[in-house]
């Protein structure tokens, strides 16, 4: 590779291929809505792959990894305050600017992406690219995912009106059949079907992908047929594109000068940084489908469009962190062949 090339790299912006499926879903639902028995056949579907997500879930994440990692619990700690604190305090900061520059509606969707669990993948990917603590990003997610399974439906009952997402009687009854009940029977299954499962990731990843497209195709269907579209213009579009960038860059922000603030080491802070910054899509899109109900297609867009923000701002802050000299780097000056980060 070129020096020119390398000097250019850290620049280039990546657009997640599944982001692009995911608002071609979404053309798609727009154009051709499913609507009377399609609607009844695709929401029963849409049910099922809900249910068989989080069977996933829960066959997939070792509980045991996840509790080992405690021993690093300062860390551990830190990443759940920014995930299911700190965000959902931005989150209710925003319901000031309703309604001159959000919707009510935009802000429930914005509010319920704050109280989404951490990622498990990208975390772990950025994290090994600059150069940060890759065990404790793999506990740090893996322990999100366990928490927000808890956490998520909790906070929204808690935070959202029961209209917008927050639980009555009928939705706490429909989270323990399609989202907790599954996500147990993995759990309980996982010894015995992890090897099955590890020799079949292609097969997975497209039962995965598979899955949450389902479920974005009904819930943007059930939003066409009702009119619910009607509430987004391009300005209150733009003005949500605006909301979340500042969430965003104030979330790297205090995740990357707070753990400094509290001691922890660089590699540390950069998996606190990737861990505690990003919200995970695959468990927020089948969670919305079951707390919004009819209303979950305005409830996942803010979602998407800061998966597809977080992608490319981190993927920028990852290379250039993988440029920085590590502490011993810095003691000894740059090595042979290496190239000063000045």
């Amino acid at each position: 590779m070129s020096r020119r090339t390398s000097l250019r790299s850290p620049y280039r912006l990546p657009v997640d291929p599944y982001v692009l499926m995911l608002l071609g879903t979404v053309l798609l639902a727009a154009l051709l809505p499913a609507s009377g028995t399609a609607a009844t056949v695709a929401g029963g579907a849409s049910t099922g792959a809900v249910a068989l997500l989080f069977f996933l879930y829960g066959a997939r994440l070792s509980a045991r990894e996840a509790l080992e990692g405690l021993r690093h619990w300062r860390l551990h700690a830190t990443v759940l305050a920014a995930t299911f604190v700190v965000f959902p305090l931005l989150g209710l900061a925003a319901g000031g600017l309703v309604p001159a520059v959000l919707t009510p509606s935009l802000h429930d969707g914005l509010l319920f992406l704050c109280l989404v669990p951490s990622t498990i993948q990208s975390s772990i990917a950025f994290t090994s690219m600059a150069r940060g603590n890759v065990p404790a990003a793999i506990c740090a997610g893996s322990f999100s995912s366990l928490a927000g399974i808890v956490l998520t439906p909790l906070l929204a009952a808690l935070l959202l009106d029961s209209g917008a997402g927050g639980l009555s009687a009928d939705g706490l009854l429909r989270i323990v059949l399609q989202l907790l009940v599954p996500f147990l029977a993995g759990q309980l299954l996982r010894r015995r079907i992890a090897g099955l499962l590890a020799r079949r990731r292609r097969l997975l990843g497209i039962v995965d992908r598979g899955s949450i497209l389902l479920v974005v195709y009904t819930a943007f269907s059930q939003g066409m047929v009702s009119g619910i579209w009607h509430q987004v213009t391009p300005v209150r579009l733009g003005a949500l594109l605006l909301v979340e960038a500042v969430l965003l860059a104030v979330m790297l922000t205090l995740t990357w000068y707070g753990p400094k603030r509290l001691g922890f080491g660089r590699a540390d802070r950069v998996a606190i940084q990737f861990a505690g910054s990003e919200k995970s899509l695959a468990a927020g899109l089948p969670m919305a489908s079951v707390l919004f109900g009819a209303q979950a297609s305005l409830a996942v867009l803010p979602l998407m469009l800061f998966h597809q923000a977080q992608l490319m701002v981190c993927a920028v802050i990852a290379r250039r962190r993988a440029a920085d000299p590590l502490p011993e780097e810095a003691a000894t000056g740059p090595g042979p062949g290496r190239v000063s980060a000045r």
